[in-house]
């Protein structure tokens, strides 16, 4: 399939660990000029790693989880995106992701306006939505050229109504961030340094914003929102750190490094080590400032 990505951003998703199947790679016939779909509408499946990435995009961006899941921080609230899970991201709104574990979305880039009404209504798409985000993934790898032709319409269209074809009810509204969320979000105490120290023993496993926002009583837009207030970074970030330090640490100890990549939960040594190495450069880059 065809992103309508130039070699400069194609390089830059590589480098954030995001993997896109270009049509060459999958052998498509090259469609019919009348089915090409409009430069602003573009589907794709990209799949997503352990390295963290950050940017924003002037579209609509829409994402289906079909395996794994990818963890995301959209202006500062927290969302998971996993197999049969979606989310609209707004123009200019910045958004950090990464996927411990690995992730696959079928993603569309559009200008769509409709897709504001999506942003504002709901916080997933109709269940219905996801047999049809499946066909248009096994479509495109297949190189139908209607999918992509048609396939961004459709998906607006399902995300639009629910299964009786009725708009979706204001109980799966997004927050709103109003006063009476926040003011209740910070009657609850954090207690960073326990939280650090529950994380710690379970860097065997993936653990997700969802899982450390649920050791505070807390939904996850909130814990990131408070993550920020409190600490000054997002939660992803955070996250990130605190694994981090802790393989760091190990490796302080004498423990070899595919020991300590195991016990901290990276894919591999050679992820600890890259990770490591990025640490090292972004510390001595904010020294030379």
């Amino acid at each position: 399939m065809s992103l309508n990505l130039d070699a400069r951003q194609r390089a830059m998703l590589q480098e954030m660990g995001v993997t896109v199947w270009t049509r060459a790679e999958t052998a498509a016939p090259q469609a019919p000029a009348a089915m090409q779909p409009a430069a602003a509408d573009a589907l794709s499946l990209r799949r997503y790693g352990p390295s963290p990435g950050s940017h924003s995009h002037d579209h609509f961006q829409v994402l289906f989880g079909l395996e794994g899941a990818l963890e995301l921080e959209i202006e500062g609230r927290g969302q998971r995106v996993a197999q049969g899970e979606g989310c609209v991201i707004g123009p200019g709104a910045r958004h950090d992701f990464e996927a411990q574990r690995g992730s696959l979305c079928l993603v569309l880039d559009s200008t769509q306006p409709g897709w504001a009404q999506c942003l504002q209504r709901a916080a997933a798409p109709p269940s219905h939505a996801h047999p049809l985000a499946q066909y248009l993934a096994h479509a495109l790898q297949q190189g139908r050229p209607l999918a992509q032709a048609h396939g961004p319409a459709l998906l607006l269209e399902a995300w639009l109504v629910d299964g009786t074809g009725t708009p979706p009810s204001p109980a799966h509204s997004l927050p709103t961030g109003g006063r009476s969320a926040s003011v209740n979000s910070r009657r609850r105490a954090i207690d960073w340094q326990r939280l650090q120290q529950w994380a710690a023993r379970e860097w065997h496993q993936e653990i997700t914003v969802a899982d450390l926002a649920r050791r505070v009583h807390l939904s996850p837009s909130q814990f990131t929102a408070r993550c920020r207030d409190e600490l000054g970074l997002g939660a992803i970030e955070w996250l990130r750190q605190q694994r981090l330090a802790h393989a760091r640490l190990l490796r302080a100890s004498g423990m070899p490094v595919a020991a300590v990549a195991s016990a901290t939960g990276y894919r591999s040594p050679s992820a600890l080590t890259a990770a490591l190495r990025r640490d090292a450069l972004a510390e001595q880059a904010a020294k030379a400032q």
